[in-house]
């Protein structure tokens, strides 16, 4: 088992930035973020490799968004830019339990979730 905790939301005002932090309580592998406005479906962000470091983004957020990760702390982050208020949502991270991840966008792929930090972004 993996326990993720999420934390370094807030609220901002557009245009703003925050950076999301993700504790992992042991080394994981292909990790992803994730959010949820109220009333939509949970929302692919980005996500990185285990293998590479390779990450990968949604278009919504490509250009604004930065996922990077420090392997001896066990920690993922989220480095959000030029916020929007359409960015307003908690925000997850989840752990993939096994080393291939097929389709990183897809929340079935990850095993473990954090409990989600929130992120409001005003006009």
């Amino acid at each position: 088992q993996v326990q993720l905790a999420e934390s370094g939301g807030g609220s901002v005002q557009a245009g703003g930035s925050l950076r999301l932090s993700c504790a992992a309580s042991r080394g994981t592998f292909s990790m992803g973020w994730f959010r949820q406005a109220p009333g939509k479906e949970r929302e692919f962000v980005g996500a990185i490799f285990w293998s590479a470091g390779r990450t990968i983004y949604a278009d919504s957020v490509k250009g604004r968004f930065t996922i990077a990760r420090d392997y001896a702390k066990n920690t993922l982050y989220l480095q959000i830019n030029s916020l929007k208020p359409e960015d307003t949502a908690v925000y997850y991270c989840a752990a993939a339990a096994g080393y291939r991840v097929y389709e990183p966008s897809l929340a079935s792929s990850y095993d473990y979730w954090g409990q989600g930090t929130q992120v409001t972004v005003s006009s």
